[in-house]
This record gives C-alpha cells, sequence and structure tokens, in this order.
C-alpha cells in the first residue's frame, strides 16, 4: 500500500512513536490521530494532523473514528506501555479490548489495512538472534502475554476477513521523550543526584535499541513494499548495548562521572528478558536496513532527552 493520498488513523498517535509516524504521514495523507492523552503529549501531534480525544475501549467512541473513508489504521494505542506494570490485569484486558474494538469497526465500514505495532516480548527468552518464525512464543511478562494474544486476533483477520496486517515486533525504541525505559530514566535520575546513578539488575541486561525516526521509516518502508495478508516484522538493530553501557553513554553526553549502585540479580524486574536481539534479517532482504547502531540510538536519544532538560 503506497502511503501518499491516503486517509489514515493513528491511534496513540501523541505517544513516542504514533507521534513520529503522523509526522513521517501527514505530509502526503490526510491523517486523524485518536488518542486518550493518558500516555501522550497533545503537543507532540502536529498542527496538519486532526486530533479527537478518544478511550478506545469505548465503542462508541471507536464508531466515531473509524469511518468508511478510511484507507488504513495505525494502531499504536495502549492502555500500559510499561512492561513492569504495576497493574497488569487492565493492561492485558483493556489493550485487547482496544484492538478488538477497533478491528470489528473496521470490519463493518469496510477497511481492511491494519498497522500494528506489537513487541520483541511476545518471544519471551528466546535464542538470539531472535527471527519471526521463532517457536514456541513464551513471554514472560502480562506485557508480552497481551501482546501475543492480540497477534492472534490480527492473525485471524487477516486469513479469515480479509484485512491486510502489518504486525511489527519493536526492539527498544528510544528518542526525545521522557517516561518508560532505561535512556529517560537514567538521564532523569543523574539530573537530580549527578553522584551516584542506581540501576536496575546488575547492568549486564544486553538489548537492541533503535532510534525512533528509524523505527517510524522502517515501518512504512514495509507497508508499502511488504503485501502478504499477514505481515510480521523484526524491527531493531544488528547490535545491541548492556546497560551499563548506556549509563556511560547518558552520564558522558551529561558530562558526569558518576558512581554506579546497583539493585542485583540478573534482570531489572519481574518479566524482564535480560538479553534480546531480534534478527533483522527478513527486514533487510525487504530493501531496508537501519544507519544507526544501537549504541548511535542511545546516544542519539540521550542528547535529545539533555538537551530538553537544559
Amino acid at each position: 500500500m503506497q502511503l501518499s493520498g491516503k486517509r489514515v488513523l493513528v491511534t496513540g498517535g501523541a505517544g513516542l512513536v504514533g507521534s513520529q509516524m503522523v509526522e513521517d504521514l501527514v505530509a502526503e495523507n490526510d491523517v486523524v490521530v485518536a488518542d486518550d492523552l493518558s500516555n501522550g503529549i497533545r503537543s507532540s501531534i502536529p498542527d496538519d494532523a486532526e486530533f479527537v480525544q478518544a478511550d478506545l475501549t469505548d465503542e462508541t467512541r471507536v464508531a466515531d473514528v473509524i469511518t468508511d473513508d478510511l484507507d488504513a489504521v495505525f494502531h499504536f494505542a495502549a492502555a500500559d506501555k510499561y512492561v513492569n506494570t504495576d497493574d497488569p490485569r487492565p493492561q492485558f484486558e483493556e489493550n485487547g479490548e482496544m484492538t478488538y474494538n477497533i478491528l470489528e469497526r473496521m470490519d463493518e465500514v469496510g477497511v481492511t489495512n491494519f498497522v500494528f505495532t506489537s513487541s520483541s516480548t511476545v518471544y519471551g527468552e528466546a535464542p538470539r538472534p531472535t527471527p519471526e518464525d521463532y517457536a514456541p512464543l513464551e513471554p514472560i511478562s502480562i506485557y508480552g502475554s497481551a501482546k501475543l494474544s492480540e497477534e492472534a486476533l490480527l492473525s485471524t483477520f487477516a486469513h479469515s476477513y480479509d484485512f491486510t496486517v502489518w504486525n511489527f515486533r519493536f526492539a527498544n525504541i528510544v528518542g526525545p521523550r521522557f517516561g518508560a525505559g532505561v535512556v529517560p530514566d537514567f538521564v532523569e535520575k543523574l539530573d537530580d543526584n549527578s553522584d551516584v546513578l542506581t540501576i536496575l539488575g546488575n547492568g549486564l541486561q544486553e538489548k537492541s535499541y533503535m532510534h525512533v525516526t528509524e523505527c517510524t521509516e522502517a515501518i512504512r518502508y514495509v507497508v508499502e513494499n511488504a503485501d502478504d495478508a499477514m505481515n510480521t516484522y523484526n524491527l531493531g538493530t544488528k547490535t545491541t548495548t548492556s546497560v551499563n553501557a548506556i549509563a556511560d553513554i547518558v552520564a558522558d553526553v551529561m558530562g558526569l562521572d558518576p558512581e554506579y549502585e546497583y539493585t542485583g540479580g540478573d534482570r531489572g524486574w519481574t518479566g524482564d528478558v535480560p538479553k534480546m536481539r531480534l534478527s533483522i534479517e527478513k527486514l533487510s532482504a525487504l530493501g531496508w536496513q537501519p544507519a544507526q547502531s544501537s549504541d548511535d540510538a542511545v546516544r542519539r536519544a540521550a542528547e535529545q532527552l539533555y538537551e530538553r532538560l537544559e
């Protein structure tokens, strides 16, 4: 599907990835953003996009924003995006409810192009690099379980209801937004106390980090170049960055030399996958590769976040 001259809905369009996706699309498309602003920031939405504040667990509001003149829905909204949430049951139930509401309404009005942001957490603790066809998928967090259940629903709509689905399993996406994630956490901690940095776990956790601008560039490329009923792609980099290395990068960006203290253990929280690197061979074979390494993405995000403090 070529993303020009289209009318598209972006749910969660005030979030980190959603707002960048809107910015990428709005120059050549008519973009509507639906967001309840529980995780998003209104000022992040480009002025040229239409904004509707809507709770997508409400079927009436879903009917308001999904109309038969849409060409596609980019579903980036989530009730709770924290893997280590304190309230897992609503996270599982509300995220699934939103996705089902949207798909059901799309089917009612004849809109069949659906773009979804899933997560590397669906794989659980899998061998690295992890390809899209790795099985069995055994997530170890409620967040990962929710994403996997939503993927199953997407597969049903792709294969039984004539939808075309683009499903993206993300590595850790970073950018100029405070909130969830180790990079903004370290920037905020060091801004508060430049002498000591508390690191969850042992600092040896190692994952792939991708900058949000490359994430949305890859999404657009796949949507325009993959046309199976169910298109599942990993998004990430070929390299990884340890938590200790992130601490070093953030401290360097901020011109600091703090002591590190650790909470202990091999993971930061229950459900944390200590080591993750996705295979991006399928993405490369389609014709797209990231220009930035994992370290590059972390440094760029740290610089952007530090600039926001000044």
